[in-house]
């Protein structure tokens, strides 16, 4: 299909009213702001904008909520993908762009669409800010410490963690106690367990099936390992700390 004459038409409508485009700098350098972690300008700048939040911005809809929805889909997909590139893991990224984009497909006016998307932004810029407070942890053990969380049931060796960020494993060893205080091993245990709670207090998986997904060679090996860290069983945190419903 050629665009060229619809394009031309809407680019002589859009000059003959006056419309000026956001310049991409501008609005990136809101996105920068974001992954800074600068929270406070992060408000203020949003407050700033909100009132005439469209100016500047492309007709996505004729429909005034879906216009707002889509400018929003657009931009927690950036923002995610800028806030990877900040440092922030990839999978927490994505998994809260979609949780926004779920939440503000639900609203039916734009002002509530709004508060999602000043929500969005300071969380994001939160988050960010909290990473940028552990910046003495070098990049290699950061992506060390991505990597487990993303792949707890596999095989998390210093071997498979030495290949992966490209050093000595030696080297990455005494690298990461320093910088985390912990040896890898148990930063990998630490990272199971406290997995395992999340999943004891807000899913009905079966013990077996929480030892699995952590990679545990066994249940009783994860129940052992449990009851090691938390001075309790998994049955008895599950019993202490599940929540039927997930507010």
């Amino acid at each position: 299909m050629n665009t060229n004459r619809d394009l031309n038409y809407r680019l002589y409508v859009q000059k003959t009213d006056g419309f000026t485009r956001t310049p991409f700098r501008s609005e990136f350098e809101r996105y920068m702001v974001i992954q800074s972690g600068d929270v406070e300008r992060v408000k203020s700048s949003f407050a700033a904008i909100r009132s005439n939040f469209q100016e500047g911005k492309g007709t996505l809809s004729d429909n005034p909520v879906r216009n707002l929805m889509y400018h929003f889909v657009v931009a927690v997909a950036l923002i995610s993908r800028v806030c990877v590139e900040g440092g922030l893991g990839h999978d927490v990224a994505y998994t809260l762009s979609d949780i926004y984009i779920q939440r503000a497909d639900k609203c039916t006016e734009c002002e509530q669409i709004l508060d999602i998307f000043e929500e969005m932004r300071i969380d994001f810029a939160e988050r960010m800010r909290d990473l940028k407070k552990d910046k003495v942890i070098s990049i290699h053990v950061r992506k060390c410490i991505d990597y487990i969380y993303e792949h707890l049931h596999e095989d998390l060796s210093i071997k498979v963690l030495a290949e992966y960020v490209g050093l000595n494993q030696t080297y990455l060893s005494k690298l990461f106690q320093k910088e985390t205080g912990r040896t890898i091993k148990e930063f990998v245990t630490h990272a199971k367990v406290t997995t395992a709670e999340n999943l004891l207090k807000y899913s009905e998986f079966s013990y077996l099936d929480i030892s699995l997904a952590l990679g545990f060679s066994s249940q009783s090996a994860f129940i052992s390992v449990f009851k090691k860290i938390n001075g309790i069983t998994p049955k008895k945190y599950r019993e202490e700390h599940y929540m039927n419903k997930i507010t």
